[in-house]
This record gives C-alpha cells, sequence and structure tokens, in this order.
C-alpha cells in the first residue's frame, strides 16, 4: 500500500485556526486527505468507527481537555491511533510523558515542514502494520475456534515436540485417541505438519 492514499485520514487538532489551516494545506499538498478540529472534544464528536488508516496531529496544551488527556482517553477506549504531539518550549516534559504513553513521535514548534510530513508518513505506516497485525491475530483465532479443547491441548504439545505416546500419559487418553486428534485438528487448521503446527501455536502465543 503507498504511502499517499485517499484511504488515509489524518486528524488535526489544534486550538490555533491559523495553524490548523497552515498543516492542512502542507498536508494537502503532499497529498493526504485531512480532517481538523479546534478542540480534543470536537474530535471525539467527529470519531466515528471503523476508521479509516491515518493518524492523530495533536497538539500538547490546549484548553479544557489537553493533548495529553486526550491522548490517555484514547488508550483508555481501545482507540489505537498513532499520535503525533506538536510541543511548545518547556514541554519537554510533557512530551516525555506522551512518549511513554505511546506517542509516536513529539515535534516541537516552529518546525520544518519535511520534518513533519516524515512524521506522518512513519506515523500511518505504523498504522497500516498495526491493522495488519490485528486482522492476522483474528484470523488466526478463528482458526483455533474450529479445535475442541481437547484438540486445542492436544495442539499444544504437539507443539512442544511431544510424542504421542507422551501426550497421551499427559492427557490421560490413549496413544490412538491422541493420533485421531492430531489428525482432526490438523485438517480443521488446514496444515500437514507439527512444524507447521509449531509455529501457528507460537505465533498464538505471541498474540497474548
Amino acid at each position: 500500500m503507498t504511502a499517499t492514499s485517499e484511504q488515509h485520514l489524518i486528524h488535526v487538532v489544534d486550538d490555533d485556526a491559523s495553524l490548523r489551516r497552515a498543516l492542512a494545506f502542507l498536508l494537502e499538498s503532499a497529498g493526504w486527505h485531512v480532517a481538523m478540529h479546534d478542540s480534543a472534544e470536537a474530535f471525539l464528536a467527529a470519531w466515528q468507527t471503523p476508521a479509516p488508516p491515518g493518524c492523530l496531529i495533536l497538539d500538547i496544551r490546549m484548553p479544557l481537555m489537553s493533548g495529553l488527556e486526550l491522548q490517555r482517553l484514547l488508550k483508555a477506549r481501545n482507540i489505537h491511533l498513532p499520535v503525533i504531539f506538536l510541543t511548545g518550549h518547556g514541554d519537554v516534559s510533557m512530551a516525555v510523558q506522551a512518549m511513554k504513553f505511546g506517542a509516536t513521535d513529539f515535534i516541537e514548534k516552529p518546525f520544518k515542514d519535511q520534518v513533519l510530513l516524515d512524521a506522518v508518513a512513519q506515523a500511518v505506516r505504523l498504522d497500516l502494520a498495526s491493522r495488519d497485525e490485528s486482522q492476522a491475530r483474528q484470523a488466526l483465532a478463528t482458526r483455533l475456534d474450529k479445535l475442541s479443547p481437547r484438540e486445542l491441548d492436544v495442539a499444544k504439545l504437539l507443539a512442544e515436540g511431544l510424542p504421542n505416546k507422551t501426550i497421551g500419559f499427559r492427557l490421560d487418553i490413549s496413544e490412538r485417541t491422541v493420533q485421531v486428534h492430531r489428525l482432526h485438528l490438523m485438517e480443521k487448521l488446514g496444515i500437514h505438519s507439527a512444524a507447521e503446527l509449531a509455529r501457528l501455536m507460537l505465533l498464538a502465543d505471541d498474540t497474548h
């Protein structure tokens, strides 16, 4: 997927109208689609899911709800949108807090256009990668949901490299029953070897 696309949307949240207009002009000239919001509250009111890939350019200091407060609220609401903070002089400690809470970047005003454009491109790439990973997790969960509880038990032990006889002993079932479960679970998962199963179960562990 290309770095700039009509499928992507960059949200700008800043209470400075002139800066919002300047940012919109810069981003649109680079091919991005932009949504402007004059406050954190306005952004929240406009937010809809499912949302297109993109990122959030957020002023760290705003009246009523600050950029940091919005970032933490988004995290609490499980909204995973990469955040680029715009900061002024004296905001270094706040910027450090923002990074600890998962901000992808913070840029001090005044800034060079290319610095912001590079940060936006990187943030969108991170969002796309996060969405791909989420889809992979969902697809894996769907595949594993096909297994019965006993088949899942057998799958986990097979992935550890244990032989059928040992698995049968561990689960208090016959070796023949283990073989039957093994055939069924591999058929359900669409795999053909213990090595494939091991990779699948390792991926499942990594997603938890």
